[in-house]
């Protein structure tokens, strides 16, 4: 073998060296980054499953890919690009476009609270909104638009997370470690909403294994307590979701107020989470944990009591005007075409 064929492969062997460990470096990057957006992705998981609920058994999991699906398109082809040219260009119309998103969780979580409290008149506001909604062709079809809508504003949550996270580098490495973190956090959130939802079918298939013996018997008891079991975690799940969407935006909003130098809420919040975990010594972390949750779940309910009259009172009617000007606006231009 000559010597300038075995330089060859010494310079191919440590390309591949340098290659790989910057693979390495990307996944530890991108398994830190993701780790930092936990929350919002445990919210994630807590919200999905509700949209599932009501559809046969046969309809569960292609909704849940089309939700999922619908998803990866938000981080991959549009946030993920999204959040890199505004990094780059406009890096201060981060926060307030992550404040809106959060206002907006505030608002769906107070509109399902709204609903149970005072039904009759949560139904009338749904009605004056009607006609800002998508035109679905089934409710099938409506259920999954406002999963994704959901989406749209927790994934846009983790993916700014993820970049704020991410050490500057070169544009690349920071896309190919946002791209990593979508699709994994995607992959873990639905995979994991799958499960959950087809749980009461693996119980029945389980509650209807015929053998005789002690494994048997084993395996039809967990199934009869996945059936018996599976509807009362899926409510408590709901319920779950829809505190998560509440104190998370809340939590949004908090943060993006403290950017702007509104720290009064911020450190209230943080201030009597400490001051439960010194008092209370058992479990601090968790404490305080709590505390500064149900901290920002009050400035949630309060941001979404605000927006619920401002949506029936000013954004629908904006919409609905808006809406208007556009048949008005498709005659003008096959008038115009004709002439």
């Amino acid at each position: 073998m000559s010597v300038g064929l075995i330089a060859l492969l010494d310079d191919i062997a440590a390309l591949a060296k340098v290659a790989a460990a910057s693979l390495d470096d990307i996944a530890g990057q991108a398994a830190k980054a993701g780790a930092k957006a936990a929350g919002v992705v445990i919210d994630d998981a807590a919200v999905t499953p509700r949209y599932v609920t009501g559809f046969s058994a046969a309809r569960e999991l292609p909704i849940i890919g089309r939700i999922a699906l619908g998803s990866l398109k938000n981080k991959l082809l549009i946030l993920l690009p999204a959040a890199l040219i505004l990094s780059l260009v406009a890096p201060q119309a981060i926060t307030p476009l992550l404040m809106i998103g959060g206002l907006y969780l505030c608002y769906e979580g107070v509109e399902k609270v709204y609903a149970l409290v005072l039904p009759h008149a949560a139904h009338a506001h749904e009605t004056a909104l009607e006609t800002t909604s998508l035109d679905a062709k089934s409710v099938e079809d409506e259920k999954v638009a406002g999963a994704i809508k959901t989406d749209f504003i927790l994934s846009a949550e983790i993916m700014a997370i993820t970049l704020a996270a991410v050490p500057s580098g070169s544009i690349f490495t920071q896309a190919l470690i946002l791209a990593v973190v979508g699709l994994g956090i995607t992959v873990l959130v639905y995979g994991g909403v799958a499960l959950i939802v087809k749980a009461d079918d693996l119980g029945l298939m389980l509650a209807r294994v015929q053998t005789t013996s002690a494994m048997g018997a084993f395996l039809r008891s967990i199934g009869k307590g996945l059936v018996t079991g599976m509807p009362y975690f899926l409510k408590v799940l709901g319920i779950v979701g829809t505190a998560a969407m509440i104190w998370v935006g809340g939590g949004i909003i908090v943060h993006g107020l403290e950017a702007y130098g509104i720290g009064g809420p911020a450190h209230l919040i943080h201030d009597a989470g400490e001051a439960t975990a010194h008092a209370i010594p058992v479990l601090p972390s968790v404490l305080r944990w709590i505390v500064e949750a149900a901290g920002a779940g009050i400035v949630g309910i309060v941001a979404g009591l605000i927006a619920i009259p401002v949506a029936g009172y000013a954004v629908s009617p904006i919409w609905r005007y808006l809406k208007s000007l556009l048949p008005r606006r498709r005659k003008e231009a096959l008038a115009d075409g004709k002439k």
